[in-house]
């Protein structure tokens, strides 16, 4: 079973090769992948704040996620906003 990357059209949502991914843990978005290669470049991978329908607040909502100290290639659930 190929892995879903956080906001790909699920028409096509693998992973492409050559870019780097992280896994999202609990919450909303779990178990989806999240792009960060240009975050790294930029130096900005510290977490992410996501929009998704399916979380705490509905439509307009966000997801937060931060890196897992020890697991750098996952990100847990840091809780739902408006």
């Amino acid at each position: 079973m190929e892995r879903r990357v956080y906001g790909r059209d699920h028409e096509d949502a693998g992973p492409e090769e050559g870019r780097r991914y992280v896994e999202l843990c609990a919450g909303p978005l779990d178990g989806l992948l999240l792009d960060v290669t240009d975050h790294e470049s930029t130096g900005s991978a510290d977490g992410a704040s996501l929009a998704t329908e399916i979380g705490q607040y509905g439509a307009g909502g966000r997801a937060h996620y931060r890196p897992r100290r020890g697991a750098p290639g996952r990100w847990d659930w840091a809780g739902d906003s408006p």
